[in-house]
């Protein structure tokens, strides 16, 4: 086996399930800011289309139909929401301690005013804004909930900055 040295691979999107697309829809233009890039759509399950067997292959036999909407963050990664009629309409219990997706950061220098309105918008703010460097640099962080359920962070400043400055060293 040849190998190569490694480069970092880009983020490209994210999928989260939700029990409402329009309001999920909604929430994240409204809120984040983000581009609608598709519509919300129905996928239908079929095997004459690639979209349908692509379906087939990644949920299996057990499902009829879902809406599906694209959108997209101001640095390009895309966001895909998805919505199940037959789908547990209530979020998980929170538990980071598992196996799975824990969260997803975004990032806005004005947390305070984008936790306000994640709050006006029926989300939740899940704990006090903290602060990294106290007294030395303005990085903040906080963890948020949207109207469904879904924990999410937010940064004030990139993850490199961040953590290239030793947030745990102090």
């Amino acid at each position: 086996m040849t190998t190569t040295k490694n480069y970092p691979k880009s983020f490209s999107h994210i999928g989260i399930t939700v029990p409402d697309i329009n309001k999920a829809v909604e929430f994240y233009t409204e809120v984040m800011g983000w581009y609608v890039i598709m519509e919300p759509s129905t996928i239908k399950k079929e095997r004459e289309t690639a979209i349908g067997l692509m379906c087939i292959d990644v949920f299996g036999d057990d499902w009829t139909e879902f809406e599906i909407a694209h959108l997209s963050t101001s640095d390009g990664v895309g966001v895909e929401i998805f919505s199940f009629p037959n789908g547990v309409k209530e979020a998980p219990k929170f538990n980071p301690f598992n196996t799975g997706l824990f969260h997803f950061c975004i990032q806005d220098p004005n947390i305070e005013d984008l936790i306000d309105k994640i709050v006006a918008y029926g989300g939740k703010q899940r704990m006090p804004i903290r602060e990294y460097y106290p007294e030395e640099k303005p990085f903040k962080m906080c963890y948020v909930e949207d109207p469904f359920g879904i924990v999410f962070e937010i940064y004030t400043h990139s993850y490199e900055l961040t953590y290239s400055s030793g947030a745990y060293t102090k």
